[in-house]
């Protein structure tokens, strides 16, 4: 008899009556693993590199910007880059919405749809005639698009792993990174050779094929699908209860544990998640920028975001692997804190110093701390996610922290490049100095708020810091001390 799901009042918690859940054999789980990890490796490898690839159209906007008759003639640099921060900001503002897609239908689908809308949105840019159109294109289609291929691949990741959670999303994640070093050079070999227009049609098709090919390994495991049916069975319940929408709308908000959501441990994470993004994305499409401005070519200045995200593939598994041995929120607020202290250590100085060696020297430097240690922060959110709130809060809690850090990074980009002064983007490093200070601001309370969930994951417990690395060991109180493996907190 297949099982029978059933929803409870109040915090709508699930149980499956049937739990004789029929799973795949040890040889068919480990391959199914493995396609899960190169289909999500794929799909970041395509979507998210490109648009963190941003800063590539943001120097080249940026420039046609001086010139007359385009679409950017006279625009300044905050205008401009809120094309690419609207994609950054919504492929994680939708993700309560796609959370719910993902259980209302089946994640395959979703990713396979976004890979169409995907291609779309990249054909209308690359006809697009004004500033207004390229960010409803290459800004808003393109970000949701992204959201509906990046959160069911780093979503359905997680429920396949338990001890290697963190090395798995790790690998995943760096697909990002993989195609930021790629995409950057053969974004700015097209631009130059075919135009900007056949760049956006060329690229668009070839990640929209990707993204449809990989589409059907993106699945839950078996086990955590039960949970999704109970879950899916509710909503439908829910809405067959409505005189309005006799079946789930398309828009339904999903259900929230909002008990979960006023704990501290939330409210810190939620607070983190916020300032961290809020940060991240400006020093990402200004890097080619800030490279013009110390006097590099176009070409050269490209090779910066190659530099950061080269640095940040590597990290992205070493932290991964780092995460699962000495703590997820070990390693999150570690590499928090180190990329806060990268951009006022070096980013800064290099605005000050401006285009002389010691300012290009710096500006190297900072390119691979930050891209080793910022974007880490992605690699380690979903997996450490499930440490914390547990799976069964999961989806829930995972949809409202990625619309809280969509919010974060639509407010945080354009409105650190208000403090760019217009037309000057691309002529003085000391433009970018106010800029800078405002991330740094942003990013040293982020590390704080993470260290802050780390102290609520210890409350009442009896804890002491590991000499060789800062991972907490817990002895619950009134419970001896025995000769065994410590508990650390992940």
């Amino acid at each position: 008899m297949s099982p029978q799901p059933e929803a409870t009042e109040g915090l709508r918690e699930f149980q499956v009556q049937d739990a004789s859940v029929e799973l795949p054999q040890e040889g068919d789980l480990q391959f199914q693993k493995i396609l899960v990890i190169v289909a999500g490796f794929t799909i970041m490898l395509t979507t998210n590199a490109l648009i963190f690839s941003a800063g590539v159209y943001q120097a080249l906007y940026e420039e046609m910007a001086s010139e007359p008759d385009n679409p950017f003639s006279g625009a300044s640099s905050a205008l401009i880059g809120l094309v690419g921060t609207l994609a950054i900001g919504l492929m994680s503002m939708t993700g309560p919405f796609v959370m719910m897609w993902i259980k209302l239908y089946r994640p395959q689908t979703v990713v396979a749809v976004a890979g169409v809308l995907f291609g779309v949105a990249y054909i209308l840019a690359s006809v697009s005639r004004t500033l207004w159109q390229f960010a409803l294109t290459q800004g808003v289609l393109v970000g949701i698009s992204v959201s509906m291929s990046y959160i069911p691949a780093t979503t359905t990741a997680p429920t396949w792993f338990n001890e290697r959670r963190g090395l798995a999303m790790g690998i995943v994640i760096s697909g990002s990174a993989v195609g930021g070093m790629i995409w950057p050079s053969i974004l700015t070999a097209m631009n130059d050779h075919m135009g900007f227009r056949n760049t956006l049609r060329v690229s668009g098709a070839i990640c929209a094929v990707a993204i449809i090919a990989v589409s059907p390994a993106v699945k839950w495991e078996p086990g955590f699908n039960q949970q999704i049916q109970a879950e899916r069975q509710a909503l439908i319940q829910r809405a067959r209860g409505s005189c309005h929408h006799p079946r789930p709308s398309f828009l339904q908000l999903p259900l929230i544990n909002w008990r979960l959501t006023l704990t501290k441990k939330f409210l810190a994470k939620a607070a983190g998640c916020m300032l961290q993004s809020a940060a991240y994305s400006t020093p990402l499409i200004y890097y080619a920028a800030f490279g013009r401005s110390l006097g590099y070519s176009a070409t050269t200045a490209a090779n910066f975001i190659t530099i950061s995200n080269a640095a940040n593939a590597v990290s992205r598994v070493g932290m991964g692997y780092a995460a699962d041995k000495y703590g997820r929120i070990n390693m999150l607020f570690a590499t928090t804190f180190l990329s806060a202290v990268a951009v006022a250590a070096f980013w800064i100085p290099a605005t000050v110093a401006g285009a002389t060696a010691a300012g290009k020297a710096l500006f190297i430097v900072f390119t691979l701390l930050y891209g080793s240690f910022a974007s880490s922060y992605i690699a380690l959110f979903p997996a450490s996610l499930v440490e914390l709130f547990g799976k069964k809060d999961f989806t829930s809690v995972n949809g409202a922290l990625y619309l809280v850090r969509g919010i974060g990074a639509l407010l945080g980009t354009p409105l650190t490049g208000l403090l760019i002064p217009q037309g000057r983007a691309l002529l003085s490093p000391a433009v970018y100095e106010r800029a800078a200070i405002a991330v740094t601001a942003l990013l040293f309370p982020a590390s704080f708020c993470i260290l802050w969930v780390r102290l609520e994951m210890t409350a009442g417990k009896d804890w002491r810091w590991k000499h060789q690395v800062f991972v907490l060991h817990i002895r619950p109180q009134g419970v001896e001390n025995r000769a065994s493996r410590p508990l650390s907190c992940t």
